[in-house]
Order: C-alpha cells, then sequence, then structure tokens
C-alpha cells in the first residue's frame, strides 16, 4: 500500500522557500502556536487532504524544467517533522528522480531520518531564549536545539531563520546569541514580522493575539542585519 502524506496545499514557482524556484508542498499538523503564525490553518493534524507519495512527487516532477540548477521542492508546513517518516520516504523519491530538496522546519520533533534525507534544512529557531521560547510558541525550545546539534555534528546543509517581532526578538543581544547558536549555517534569515496570515486564525477558530502588533522599522531591521554580518 501506498504511504499517505496529509498536506494542506501545494504552491507552485515558489521563490521565498530555499533557493531558486521551487514547489512548497505545506504539509497539515503543528505542535506549536507561535503567535505570529500565517499558516494557522494547518494547525489541526486531521484537517487538509491526504496524498500518497508517488503522486506527489508525479506532480512535483512536471515542473522540473523550472527549477534549473539550484531550484527544487520544499517541504513547509505546518510542521512537516509531525509526518517525518512519509517526509523521509518522499524526500528520497525526489532524489532518485533527480530533483533537489528542502525540509523548512521549527525542528519541533526531532526526527534524524527526515534530516538526513534532505539535501537542505532550513530552521526556524523561534527565539535564543528558552523561556520567551515558550512563551512565544507554547512549545518547549528542547528539540529545536536538538535538530540543530544533530545538524552541526553531521554536517548537514542548513540555514536558519527568525521572525523578527518588535519587543519580542529584535533586540542586539538576541540576534547576537543567534549567530552564535548558528554556527555552521550557510545563511541566517531575518524575516520581518507581518499580519497576512491573520484572517487564518479566524477560519481556524483560534484568537489572534497580536492585532496591534506592527512590523518592525527599516532601520531596526537594517542594525539586526549588520550584527549578524559585523
Amino acid at each position: 500500500m501506498s504511504e499517505k502524506i496529509r498536506i494542506h496545499s501545494i504552491e507552485t514557482l515558489g521563490a521565498l522557500d530555499g533557493p531558486g524556484l521551487r514547489t512548497v508542498i505545506f504539509f497539515q499538523g503543528c505542535p506549536m502556536r507561535c503567535a505570529y503564525c500565517h499558516n494557522a490553518d494547518t494547525f489541526d493534524p486531521c484537517g487538509g487532504r491526504e496524498e500518497s507519495i508517488e503522486s506527489l512527487a508525479e506532480f512535483c516532477g512536471r515542473y522540473g524544467n523550472y527549477y534549473g540548477k539550484k531550484g527544487g521542492v520544499t517541504l513547509s508546513g505546518g510542521e512537516p517533522l509531525m509526518q517525518h517518516r512519509g517526509a523521509a520516504a518522499l524526500m528520497r523519491l525526489l532524489k532518485q528522480k533527480g530533483i533537489n530538496t528542502a525540509l523548512d522546519t521549527a525542528g519541533s520533533i526531532f526526527a534524524p531520518d527526515a534530516l538526513d534525507a534532505a539535501e537542505l534544512v532550513i530552521l526556524d529557531i523561534k527565539h535564543t531564549d528558552k523561556d520567551a521560547f515558550m512563551s512565544l510558541t507554547g512549545y518547549p525550545m528542547d528539540n529545536t536545539l536538538k535538530t540543530l546539534e544533530y545538524l552541526q555534528k553531521n554536517k548537514r546543509r542548513f540555514w536558519v531563520r527568525q521572525v523578527i517581532l518588535s519587543g519580542v526578538t529584535d533586540g542586539l543581544p538576541q540576534v547576537r546569541k543567534l549567530k552564535e547558536l548558528a554556527v555552521g549555517a550557510e545563511k541566517i534569515e531575518l524575516l520581518p514580522f507581518h499580519k497576512m496570515g491573520e484572517n487564518k486564525w479566524k477560519t481556524a477558530g483560534v484568537e489572534y493575539t497580536l492585532k496591534d502588533a506592527v512590523p518592525p522599522s527599516v532601520e531596526t531591521m537594517r542594525a539586526l542585519n549588520a550584527e549578524l554580518n559585523g
């Protein structure tokens, strides 16, 4: 019997989820409840629809001519590691087809099988302080750190990302700590907070607590990136 994966949706020719042009498969289900999440409609692990690994790989293969040397397929979510066996199997099948794979994860589930199957891991580190991490996500930081340590120890290719939320992650000491943690990362990306997914919280029946939050200023983002690159 073909293995099934529960997904939310698929975006074709995405340019923001890894190198090059990519097909992005958004997995359904996430154990975190990040206050700024723009995909709240992926929270419920029973939502979305089921697709077979073979059908997903076949669909992604249709766009092979657009990927070029840098592009490929990114598994995102939600949290793809909630279905890590299926995610690993899909990435291995895509690799057999000559398609590059990236895994976009918060590391909330420690899953070496999927980490090893991905050609690139994009690790979202929500905060560098354990208490602040818990407050922001409703979930402990332990598996994220374990995932990071595994990537570093096994010399896997990885990027690190963090959303910059005013008054929460926009401090210079916090970003310095992120830089220290991310030793070995090919890239560290700081993403300014936005509220484009606010309506999805209403659809999911969950209160959105950042109604009054504003994106960080251009000056703040410039200063934080200068700290990273200094």
